[in-house]
């Protein structure tokens, strides 16, 4: 009869020590896989966030011109939906990473431009109507909501988008 190596106790240490070390291992190798900042969508108490739903393809520093008509179509249907009543006020933000050096941002819903660009982190639009259609009938029953963020080029270098839901 041999006697064991290691107690059962030491056995278990060496295996925890293991796992914690393959772990880091694969901590290590999704260090490139960087998410992206958030952008975020209130109303009233309702908020939404979500990562860029479109960024540059392979070692280019912008979007290009195929990208963006793609990136701003209405089809996506993994886009977050937030509620809007007409004359809610539709509060956007953005992390700080999005605006430093020099970047800005602009939204837009549907086709109306919301402000101007601004490097600030926050901004609020209080009882706009995303659904009117200029009395060209009844509007749609969702509108989609894009946070484009521009480098200093003047560019697009990333999309953020989301869905308001009439109520």
């Amino acid at each position: 009869m041999t006697a064991p190596l290691f107690s059962g106790r030491a056995r278990r240490t060496v295996a925890a020590l293991g796992a914690v070390s393959a772990g880091l291992l694969a901590l290590s190798a999704c260090a490139n896989d960087k998410p992206t900042p958030l952008a975020t969508v209130t109303v009233g108490t309702s908020s939404v966030s979500a990562e860029a739903t479109c960024l540059p393809e392979g070692d280019a520093k912008e979007l290009s011109a195929e990208q963006l008509e793609k990136c701003l179509s209405p089809d996506s249907k993994d886009i977050k939906s937030v509620d809007y009543r007409q004359g809610d006020t539709l509060r956007l933000g953005v992390e700080p990473e999005i605006v430093e050096d020099g970047k800005k941002w602009l939204a837009v819903a549907g086709t109306q431009s919301l402000g101007e660009l601004t490097d600030n982190t926050y901004q609020s639009f209080r009882g706009m109507n995303p659904f009117a259609t200029g009395g060209q009938g009844e509007g749609p029953s969702e509108v989609p909501v894009h946070i484009a963020q521009f480098g200093e080029s003047g560019k697009p270098i990333a999309i953020w988008s989301f869905n308001l839901k009439r109520q």
